[in-house]
């Protein structure tokens, strides 16, 4: 039990972390895009490694897929269809100049780690009396979801339209690269895990907070997509979040007094 508590309290601090630093990095500076275009391709296979390998939100859905796995053919299958979803979208979105605002996509992604530890901890059988949908499909579906997540920072890169297509399959080695080193990681972790005694009540606790962090993400993503219609105005360190809602007043009493003054005309 004691044990338990201790790897809740170190899971808690870690997405704490990772959500404070991480929940609205958008966007890219411009030394990051100079960078890129001196690095050519094998900077951008880079950069989808690093981003697979910083992306909690990434991360923290692949490791609610392989938590109760245990067969090497389940996780190949699954993990296969999860890339297999994501590189379609990251392709063909990113090819086709396809653009959705990151912040509706971001939340989608964090509903998505509610989904699978929801679907870890049988919920649909247990809470709502229905039997899951199929797992394979659905994370295959999730993935497309995450394909266009990953496409949305892509875009954000100076892209060679001369070699956009080789542009984006660096950037996606990149990713599968990155998911593999995580991957790894994370299978060694539950392995290791699964022959003590605490790792059923620490795999409850974990997808509990899976669906803590999702519904998080969910909320901030949110949050953040209501108060722009484009994401990249809009910083939320703590100091540029209070100046954006002093601007937004502003601009309100400008336009109360613009209306008061037409008013007054009439």
């Amino acid at each position: 039990m004691l044990s338990m508590m201790r790897s809740s309290r170190w899971l808690i601090a870690l997405v704490a972390a990772l959500f404070v630093s991480q929940a609205f990095a958008h966007g890219m500076s411009e030394a990051e895009k100079l960078s890129i275009i001196d690095g050519g391709n094998l900077r951008y296979m880079w950069l989808g490694a690093t981003h697979m390998l910083s992306g909690y939100d990434h991360l923290l859905f692949v490791f609610g897929i392989v938590f109760f796995l245990t067969s090497f053919k389940e996780i190949v299958k699954y993990i296969t269809a999860f890339t297999i979803g994501h590189s379609v979208t990251l392709i063909y979105a990113t090819f086709n100049g396809i653009q959705i605002n990151y912040f509706l996509i971001d939340a989608l992604i964090g509903l998505s780690v509610c989904y699978i530890a929801f679907a870890n901890l049988d919920g649909f059988k247990r809470l709502l009396g229905i039997k899951a949908p199929s797992l394979l499909f659905m994370i295959t579906t999730l993935g497309l979801i995450h394909g266009l997540g990953l496409s949305t920072r892509l875009q954000q890169l100076p892209l060679n339209q001369d070699e956009l297509l080789l542009n984006i399959i660096s950037f996606n080695i990149g990713i599968e690269a990155g998911q593999v080193l995580a991957l790894a990681a994370m299978l060694l972790f539950l392995s290791n895990w699964r022959k003590m005694p605490s790792f059923k009540p620490f795999s409850l606790a974990s997808n509990y907070l899976l669906i803590a962090a999702g519904g998080f993400l969910f909320l901030m993503q949110m949050h953040g997509y209501s108060h722009v219609s484009n994401p990249d105005e809009f910083g939320f360190s703590a100091d540029n979040h209070i100046h954006e809602h002093i601007r937004m007043n502003e601009e309100r009493a400008a336009e109360l007094v613009k209306q008061n003054s037409h008013h007054s005309i009439d």
